[in-house]
């Protein structure tokens, strides 16, 4: 991997990116999460700011957020874009009834109101290489404690 990079997680709460990130990305990218600062105010404001900052400098950056919908990724693709960076995503397919058992066992801050993924769900949009993604993958529990990951096709 040379020069900056984005990799942008996609998926409902309790989907597997948090422990996707720790897994396979932890040593090579920066974890960024506005669940780092849940009382934050301007929290995307911050997450660019962020993004953009450790681009410049060269580094890989993971978002490891829902990223639910077109809308939300468009700024974060532009600043990658804007900072010469490859982007990828990985898509991780709704599971609704997987979610809510792991969201159901989370404890504190981490548990999200199960209202919250029904909302997340309803803005959910698969990730597409028009969206400026340079490659796209699919993510799924492999049932053994894993993931599998699979290119998508474009």
């Amino acid at each position: 991997m040379d020069g900056p990079r984005l990799v942008v997680l996609v998926g409902l709460p309790a989907s597997g990116k948090s422990t996707f990130y720790a897994r396979h990305l932890a040593p090579t990218h920066l974890h960024i999460s506005k669940d780092n600062w849940p009382n934050a105010r301007r929290r995307d404001a911050r997450q660019r700011r962020l993004v953009r900052d450790a681009l410049a400098a060269g580094s890989a950056v993971a978002l490891d957020n829902t990223n639910a919908s077109v809308a939300e990724r468009a700024p974060l693709i532009a600043i990658a874009r804007a900072a010469g960076a490859e982007v990828f995503g990985y898509w991780f397919p709704p599971d609704l009834p997987g979610t809510l058992r792991r969201n159901a066992v989370r404890e504190g801050r981490a548990r999200v109101p199960d209202v919250g993924v029904y909302a997340t769900l309803g803005r959910l949009v698969r990730p597409a290489v028009d969206e400026g993604f340079d490659g796209l993958y699919e993510v799924t529990l492999d049932g053994a404690g894993g993931f599998r990951v699979t290119a998508m096709s474009t």
